[in-house]
């Protein structure tokens, strides 16, 4: 009777701190609420947009993981979102120009290129853009160099020092600890598995980084001297010589128009706005200007096309906010493929892969979607690759931004062993009793025999065979021509029109269009999956459900930039089966 008393009150209890804790919520919902109505909603005459782009943006808005305690927004906006709002405020007569605050933009760089294109089409309007910042990263001054005025600190500073890529190598330090990765790979540029094997880039893998940051650098010079009109030759001088130290340099060379402080920007802005010294100037985030211009859909129009957005990693099962998960994107375009008012499918990929069976069932999926006579086109992102390159192959046309990083036709596996960690710093051994030579299967306790060992490279090889296959059915190629140019090799998007991996270079504007004209349809609704929630929602939804993408916003808010090492290894950890994966994330320095 104690006991069951027990089982009561804990019960109870549970139930009690439950409760509070969705009061609290509603709280802080109701809070919010109130907040918003006592705020006119509205754009207001002369107002100007200001940007900061100081936080990860998923490509749809809310597809990441959300901190559980942040009441404050109630969306994390996406970047097609982000760009359709500059795109309205072109022609939205309360906005008068737009400030940039982006010091360090969170942005990757085809991303970025995306999202600048948008700010030089609004400037076509003839509103202004300024850019004020206390410092400069390269990527900020990209994005600064399409305003009409750039402003830096006066004790501020600008890098501008060329483009780095590092790869970490763990090898020495598994050698050290007594484990082994058991590696089976195919192609001679798949390199994903280098820093586990060796401790230095192969040729192979040290060539493609510098192709694909070679590439960038171009672009990045190119956007640079034809915002700032500085030539190409004379940034490249100032990079490789180091011109820029202080403040002063950037004013020099021409990389910001001015040193002044805020007080000195807000009074550009009020006379560009016609106010006097006293006014306020009326400003909104791009942020939220983006959650007041959404267009309404046009639920009137009968035909749609349906818009899939791919991004995050591609894993076995349902997945997490930002993953792709097989099981579930295939339940995603199959719904999509029986609606018959869907006239066209447009894939927006930006993964640089991961599980090659998770890939290979939405391959089948879209597949299906085209064989019923459904236009499927594919818009590429920062990242196409390896398995974001096998769910986009089979489209009837693949646009790409100039520097997609995409390709990486490649598979690999590895399997981690423990042996000599356990046997000589633990002190565990293992011993066998089995009725055939394969019975115990694969364990990180004992080392595997060459005849296991060919058996799972024949598995990858296999993989690799059918992925090319796949390409060259879909691009209607040779599979010999696939195998030239696979390898696991990393292209960008222009070098990747030149072999015949892509069609041509543009964004999900252009795919639009694309899919419209296949589909032979002028008006169209056009409708976004997967579907998300907002952070509220989703936190409300964990509560009560699966913890995990709770415990990954938390880890990733707690851990800050070095969360992408934790990643990395949660990655490594969670590896199933062969894996279709980029053989590296670059990073920019």
């Amino acid at each position: 009777m104690k006991q069951f008393f027990n089982f009561l009150f804990a019960s109870c209890l549970g139930t009690l701190l439950a409760l509070g804790v969705v009061a609290l919520i509603g709280m802080g919902m109701i809070g919010n609420l109130v907040k918003s109505a006592n705020k006119e909603e509205g754009v207001k005459a002369n107002t100007v947009l200001t940007i900061k782009l100081n936080q990860f943006v998923p490509e749809k808005t809310n597809n990441t993981p959300v901190s559980p305690v942040d009441f404050k927004s109630d969306e994390i906006v996406g970047l097609m979102d982000m760009i359709e709002a500059i795109n309205t405020a072109k022609t939205d007569d309360n906005i008068k120009g737009i400030l940039i605050e982006s010091p360090a933009p969170s942005l990757r760089y085809a991303s970025l290129g995306s999202f600048r294109a948008a700010l030089e089409d609004f400037k076509e309007s003839g509103k202004f853009i300024l850019a004020y910042a206390d410092y400069y990263t390269e990527m900020g001054v990209y994005l600064a160099s399409i305003a009409d005025k750039v402003y830096l600190n006066p004790v501020g500073g600008v890098e501008f020092n060329g483009f780095a890529a590092q790869i970490p190598f763990y090898k020495d330090m598994l050698d050290k600890a007594g484990v082994k990765f058991e590696v089976f790979y195919a192609g001679k540029f798949k390199s994903a598995t280098e820093p586990y094997r060796t401790n230095k880039m192969s040729d192979e893998n040290r060539l493609q980084v510098r192709e694909y940051l070679s590439d960038i650098y171009d672009d990045f010079i190119d956007g640079v001297a034809e915002g700032r009109s500085i030539s190409a030759a004379e940034l490249r001088k100032i990079a490789n010589e180091h011109l820029v130290k202080e403040a002063r340099d950037a004013v020099t060379y021409k990389l910001v128009d001015t040193l002044g402080y805020r007080d000195q920007l807000i009074d550009d802005l009020k006379e560009r706005l016609g106010l006097d010294e006293k006014a306020k100037i009326q400003s909104m985030s791009l942020s939220k200007y983006t959650s007041l211009s959404k267009p309404k859909s046009k639920y009137k129009t009968k035909e749609k096309i349906a818009v899939v957005y791919a991004e995050g990693t591609i894993v076995m099962g349902k997945g997490e906010v930002g993953e792709i998960g097989g099981e579930k994107y295939a339940k995603i375009i199959r719904k999509i493929r029986k609606d018959k008012k869907v006239k066209a499918i447009v894939l927006r990929v930006n993964s640089g892969g991961g599980s090659s069976l998770a890939s290979e069932k939405i391959w089948r999926e879209l597949s299906l979607a085209r064989e019923a006579g459904t236009p499927v086109i594919v818009s590429m992102g920062d990242y196409a690759a390896s398995g974001g390159y096998y769910i986009a192959c089979m489209a009837d046309t693949i646009i790409a931004e100039p520097t997609t990083l995409t390709g990486s036709i490649g598979v690999f596996a590895m399997l981690p062993n423990t042996q000599k960690l356990m046997n000589d710093k633990v002190g565990i051994r293992v011993d066998t009793v089995k009725t055939g030579a394969y019975a115990v299967g694969y364990n990180p306790l004992i080392e595997m025999s060459p005849q296991e060992k060919a058996i799972v490279q024949a598995g990858v090889d296999e993989v690799y065979q059918t992925f090319l296959q796949r390409v060259a059915d879909g691009r209607k190629m040779k599979k010999d021509s696939v195998n030239a140019i696979a390898q696991g090799r990393v292209w960008t998007g222009r070098r990747a029109v030149d072999n015949g991996l892509v069609d041509a270079l543009g964004g999900l504007d252009d795919a639009m269009q694309i899919a419209a004209k296949m589909a032979g349809v002028e008006e169209y609704r056009v409708t976004e999956y997967p579907k998300v929630k907002t952070p509220i929602e989703q936190f409300i939804e964990e509560l009560t459900g699966d913890k995990s993408n709770v415990r990954q916003a938390l880890i990733k808010e707690e851990m800050g930039d070095y969360y992408a090492f934790y990643k990395r290894l949660k990655d490594i950890q969670s590896l199933s089966g062969t894996q279709a994966r980029l053989p590296f994330e670059i990073t920019i320095q």
